[in-house]
């Protein structure tokens, strides 16, 4: 979907000791930190909801890291990628662009 819509997609999985980022991709000027959280229809939490507080804290830091080891001048921006999927077929996809910031953390 990010590259559908001309995003540059730099890396999954961005790992380090405490946080990690699904995606992390490139649009513009903006650099996108990008959580996906897949939901099986008829969830009763949504995949936005299970981006808390604590979990956002995880995120954040990892994009730190990620801007200590590949500095730029890009504006970061925390986006949430809510997948809908039933089996292996993706259904829907809900993306939530700046659906939290790092003020306060």
């Amino acid at each position: 979907m990010l590259k559908a819509q001309g995003a540059e997609i730099l890396c999954r999985n961005f790992t380090v000791r405490g946080g990690e980022i699904d995606i992390i991709a490139r649009s513009g000027e903006l650099l996108l930190f990008v959580e996906v959280k897949t939901r099986r229809p008829g969830a009763l939490a949504s995949g936005a909801a299970a981006v808390d507080a604590k979990k956002q804290r995880f995120i954040i830091r990892a994009a730190e890291q990620y801007l200590l080891k590949y500095p730029c001048d890009l504006q970061p921006r925390f986006d949430v990628a809510e997948v809908e999927y039933s089996g292996s077929f993706v259904r829907h996809i809900e993306y939530l662009a700046g659906a939290f910031d790092a003020t306060g953390y």
